[in-house]
């Protein structure tokens, strides 16, 4: 897709404040859950990653540091009306960068299970058995990133 620019927002910015609704409206809503301030709290540390069409932030993902070598990919979100557009493995392939700059070794994420065919896809391993988090069905995954 064209028109598209991957960037790190911060977490003080209007864009921010684009990410909560995006990541509300896609990931929270349909499971009638919504954010506490603790929830986003969580996030003022994070690297916070958006993919911009037209200025209107159409996908985000958060980069959560565990250790030095390894970081988890939560809170990926893209506009309904925009998945299976590619949008998604441009924002995971610029999260993967992003990774390697770090010099971050491994990503992990706890992925739905709908979504674990779009990351096996990009290389992402399940690793363990299925689990619930927040109500629905996940798997532990994997990829290691080279730099």
């Amino acid at each position: 897709m064209t028109n598209l620019i991957y960037k790190q927002i911060n977490y003080t910015s209007t864009e921010y404040k684009q990410m909560i609704k995006l990541r509300t409206d896609v990931l929270r809503k349909p499971l009638g859950l919504t954010f506490t301030a603790n929830d986003l709290a969580k996030d003022e540390f994070d690297m916070l990653l958006a993919a911009f069409k037209n200025n209107e932030m159409v996908a985000c993902c958060i980069l959560h540091q565990l250790n030095e070598n390894t970081i988890k990919l939560r809170q990926m979100a893209v506009a309904n009306h925009l998945q299976k557009s590619g949008i998604g493995k441009g924002l995971i392939q610029f999260a993967e960068t992003i990774a390697a700059e770090n010099k971050i070794q491994t990503i992990e994420m706890n992925a739905r299970k709908y979504a674990v065919a779009f990351y096996e896809k990009l290389g992402y391993k399940k690793v363990g058995n299925e689990f619930e988090e927040v109500g629905i069905p996940h798997l532990k995954m994997e990829k290691s990133v080279t730099f």
